[in-house]
Parts: C-alpha cells; sequence; structure tokens
C-alpha cells in the first residue's frame, strides 16, 4: 500500500499520509515519500496545497515508535534532520500549504500541521506533543515552531506536561486556525485553497516569504523586506492584469508571470 497518496488538481495538490491502520504514524517510508513529494513541489508550486491524514482517527498520531524506540542517539539525529528538512521544506514552499487535522495530530503529526500555513480542524481533533511522555522531546521543530505560534508561556506547558488538547482549546490559544463540524472539514480546507488559488500565485508567494522571514526579526528590516517585494510584484504580468481588471470591474485572470 502506498503510505502517501496524492491527488493533483489543476491548481490545488493534496497530499494524503496514508496508513490509517496506524494512525498515520510516520515511519521511514512514509517520512521519505512525502519528503520527494514537497521537493517536487518545489520544483513547480501549485496554487496551494491540502496537507491531510486517511481514515477517520488521525491526521498523524506522530511518528512510528516500534521503528523509533530501537533507534541509537546517531540514527535518532538522523531522523530529526529528516523531519526538520521536510518540515523546513513544507514551511517554505512558494504557495500556502493547508493542514486539514481530521483527528489525532501528536508529537510529529502536530509538528507537521505546524510547519503548514493554516491548520483546520475537525471539531473531532486532538492535538498535542506528547514526548516527555516517552523520555524525548519535539524533534521535528515542534519546541520552536509551537512557541511562535501560540507563544512561550503556552508552548512550554504543552510541552512540559504532554498534555493533548481538544479542538475548541487549540483554538482558543490560537493553535488552530478555525474548527469545523468533523463531515464538513473536507470541504471547509477545499474552499480555503481554491479561495487561495483565485489570487495571484506570485503575490501570495511573496506574502508567504515576507511573513515568514519578517516576522520573527527586527521590525525596520522586516519592513524593508516587505518594500522589496512590493515593488518587485510591478515587474510581474499578474500586477498588470489584477490592476486592470480592478479598473475594468472584471475578475482578474491571474497567470503566475
Amino acid at each position: 500500500m502506498e503510505t502517501l497518496l496524492i491527488e493533483r488538481g489543476e491548481r490545488v495538490v493534496t497530499l494524503t499520509l496514508n496508513r490509517p491502520d496506524k494512525l498515520n504514524a510516520l515511519n521511514q517510508e512514509l517520512l521519505g515519500n512525502l519528503t520527494r513529494a514537497v521537493a517536487g513541489l518545489t520544483q513547480n508550486p501549485p496554487r496551494a496545497v491540502l496537507l491531510t491524514g486517511a481514515g477517520t482517527k488521525a491526521f498523524s498520531a506522530g511518528v512510528d515508535i516500534d521503528e523509533m524506540s530501537q533507534m541509537t542517539t546517531a540514527q535518532a539525529k538522523e531522523r530529526a534532520d529528516l523531519g526538520h528538512a521536510l518540515c523546513a521544506a513544507i514551511e517554505t514552499l512558494a504557495c500556502p500549504v493547508i493542514a486539514a487535522v481530521g483527528g489525532f495530530a501528536l508529537g510529529g503529526g502536530c509538528e507537521l500541521a505546524l510547519a503548514c500555513d493554516f491548520i483546520y480542524a475537525s471539531d473531532r481533533a486532538k492535538l498535542g506533543q506528547p514526548e516527555v511522555n516517552l523520555g524525548v522531546i519535539p524533534g521535528f521543530g515542534g519546541t520552536q515552531r509551537l512557541a511562535r505560534r501560540v507563544g512561550i508561556a503556552r508552548a512550554r506547558e504543552l510541552i512540559y506536561t504532554g498534555a493533548i488538547i481538544d479542538a475548541q482549546k487549540a483554538l482558543t490559544m490560537g493553535l488552530v486556525n478555525e474548527v469545523v463540524p468533523h463531515d464538513d472539514l473536507a470541504s471547509r480546507a477545499q474552499t480555503l485553497a481554491n479561495q487561495i488559488a483565485e489570487k495571484a500565485p506570485l503575490a501570495v508567494a511573496q506574502a508567504k516569504r515576507v511573513l515568514l522571514r519578517g516576522v520573527p526579526g527586527d521590525l525596520a528590516l522586516a519592513n524593508e523586506l516587505e518594500a522589496q517585494a512590493f515593488a518587485v510584484l510591478f515587474g510581474t504580468e499578474d500586477q498588470k492584469e489584477g490592476m486592470k481588471a480592478f479598473v475594468e470591474k472584471r475578475k482578474a485572470e491571474f497567470r503566475g508571470r
């Protein structure tokens, strides 16, 4: 069975973690397949990406513990490096990535979701970084991305206690963007992806880059990065089309050029 399913639409690509009998646990094969898939999207990015999990119980319950339990220190570092590289590739992909979390998103599964631009959760979702229960800590960037998303105090609480929280609490603390009825999750995430896909892709990519690079740093430097990106877009066909369409009171047809 393929551990990763890839559905290529005209503008939106859907990646589905496909180990439902293992709650989509992240083993070496699945991590490798996902890494290769994201690398392929880097070369030719779609307008948006949906990342979800097969089955009704989990987005991903985390790393495959059976596989991880026998690792040496050196092997654990290699696996952490692989996870960090994958999450960084998702985070820097030149289009938005939407995590549709329909069940458990724990440990490495939560870290995958944190690397995405948006997390949309069903009302059955459970999220957390429970690694301390196994004698370790998050290893795919969870300590850093969780703190940046919900604040360091909340991140400390979740990571130190290993708490698993429901979707509504995750929404309250800003971990997820929206909570929807379980049966509506796929359509809600697809609607968002389609909405983004209608916008100028080069502009969306620049907005993503400026937010990612600018927000954690110095405000003056971040504002200069924004001004440069704003100016660069005036050399694109999409800018001319967008403004012309506005003046002509019609819908713009963006081509990513």
